[in-house]
């Protein structure tokens, strides 16, 4: 097998026009998980948590100033009737803004291994910004609860991605009121038929999707009694009600805060085992435990090995992979460690088409010269090319199996991507001395006559990009 473009490729997001020599490739990857930057500069410059949670809370300002405009009648002479879309586009540029800092750390990264297990982690926690709470947030989360702890236990990672505001807003965690709680048996108490009630969305998908997973041995009691146990958790400075009102007076916009009046009183039984009711550590115990629950080795094996082999990933490095994950307790490096060490990922052919975002990560990994204009909007590309940046549509994520991304309409996509980059770098590159160094000993004799018989350079470059080792990972 092609080992160092596997490297580079289905390890790495590819290899960079200036990288030197992999050498050994296990090496090579096994020092990047101690080299990671999990703040990179691009990253590290943007506004944090805070300032994306005040474009919010302006907005829902402007927005609550227009509805009492509108109630008074016509707008004045002199008003600005686009406040509301001024004040939605600072939310949108949190997430352009983000994108784009995304991509320029993957394309200028020396960790590139550490680099793809950031988006695999970002993609197992999905969140979406179909769902406007969550635009201005999508980035930072990734940032702030994804990448400082992809290195170290599972539990940890879970427990930041959990309780980030992007994830209790887009699952409505946010809103969840325990049905006996302080609050709830209050309002009842002054004639309200209908108090907060109990939400259940992010119960149900750490269950089913960050953890045990789908038909692993958990009942809908299991989801109640958990998404019990999670209530109080909520998101300070965003919208309005009962959860608002009773916040601390030194919450700041964007904080997680547990509020004590909405949490739900007594303990909870989840897989049979019983939780007291200690208050926010009573959801941070369920988490711990679930954390390192066999299914969850299991599900998190499967994943990862299905990530870097293929649609059905062979059983014996499912089975190594969760045996690590047991025997470590989750810890996550060690995982890395033994999946490389593993012979099934070097062995297993090329068959996983490269995403939209692989692909043209890789692309500018190539070239010396930038590929895309200045005035390039990264999200924008990444909508046209089938991958909305963090816009998977599901808290599911976007699927990791070859028919995924091996339609046809995708790949002209990515054609007509690479017609275009080679058309604004012209003859300043040469494919003819690109292709080995980027396919390496995945270059194939047809490959590289049809680049030798291209009609320009830029023809060259174009067939190099869209060529089938260059596809594929």
């Amino acid at each position: 097998m092609a080992v160092q473009y596997l490297a580079a490729n289905r390890f790495g997001l590819g290899r960079r026009y200036d990288d030197p020599a992999i050498g050994d490739p296990r090496d090579w990857l096994t020092r990047q998980l101690a080299d990671f930057d999990p703040a990179p500069a691009p990253i590290a410059a943007l506004a944090g948590r805070e300032a994306v949670a005040a474009a919010y809370v302006d907005y829902f300002a402007d927005r609550r100033a227009m509805r009492e405009a509108e109630a008074r009648g016509p707008t004045p002479e002199g008003a600005d009737p686009e406040v509301e879309r001024l004040s939605r586009s600072d939310i949108r540029r949190h997430y352009v803004d983000a994108a784009s800092a995304r991509l320029t750390a993957a394309v200028a990264s020396p960790t590139p291994f550490a680099e793809r297990l950031v988006h695999f982690w970002s993609n197992h926690f999905a969140v979406s910004a179909d769902k406007l709470p969550v635009i201005g947030f999508a980035g930072n989360y990734e940032f702030e609860a994804i990448r400082p702890n992809i290195m170290g236990k599972f539990a940890d990672l879970l427990i930041a991605a959990v309780r980030h505001p992007a994830m209790l807003l887009y699952l409505d965690q946010a809103q969840s009121f325990g049905p006996d709680s302080a609050l709830a048996t209050r309002m009842r108490g002054r004639g309200r038929r209908q108090a907060p009630g109990l939400n259940e969305n992010l119960a149900r998908e750490i269950l089913e999707l960050h953890t045990l997973g789908v038909r692993s041995g958990y009942t809908q009691a299991d989801v109640t009694s958990f998404a019990k146990a999670l209530t109080g958790v909520t998101v300070s400075g965003l919208g309005r009600g009962a959860g608002q009102r009773l916040m601390p007076a030194d919450a700041r916009p964007g904080e997680t805060v547990f509020i004590a009046p909405l949490h739900q009183p007594g303990s909870q039984t989840i897989l049979g085992k019983s939780y007291p009711d200690t208050g926010a550590r009573q959801a941070e115990a369920v988490l711990r435990d679930l954390a390192v629950h066999p299914a969850t080795a299991t599900h998190i094996a499967t994943k990862i090995a299905r990530h870097f082999t293929g649609d059905t990933p062979p059983q014996s490095l499912v089975d190594r992979l969760a045996e690590d994950f047991s025997r470590s307790g989750g810890d996550l490096r060690s995982l890395y460690r033994t999946l490389v060490a593993s012979p099934e990922p070097w062995a297993a052919d090329t068959a996983m088409f490269k995403s939209p975002w692989d692909w043209s990560v890789s692309v500018m990994r190539a070239l010396k010269l930038p590929a895309l204009g200045e005035r390039q909007n990264v999200a924008a590309m990444f909508n046209q090319l089938g991958q909305p940046l963090w816009r998977p549509g599901s808290p599911a994520g976007y699927a990791d199996l070859v028919a995924t991304w091996a339609g046809s309409a995708a790949l002209m996509q990515r054609v007509e991507l690479a017609s275009r980059i080679a058309g604004r770098i012209g003859d300043r590159v040469d494919a003819r001395r690109l292709a080995p160094l980027i396919l390496a000993d995945a270059l194939t004799t047809e490959t590289e006559t049809a680049i030798a018989r291209a009609d320009s350079p830029g023809q060259g470059m174009a067939m190099l990009f869209a060529s089938p080792a260059f596809l594929r990972r």
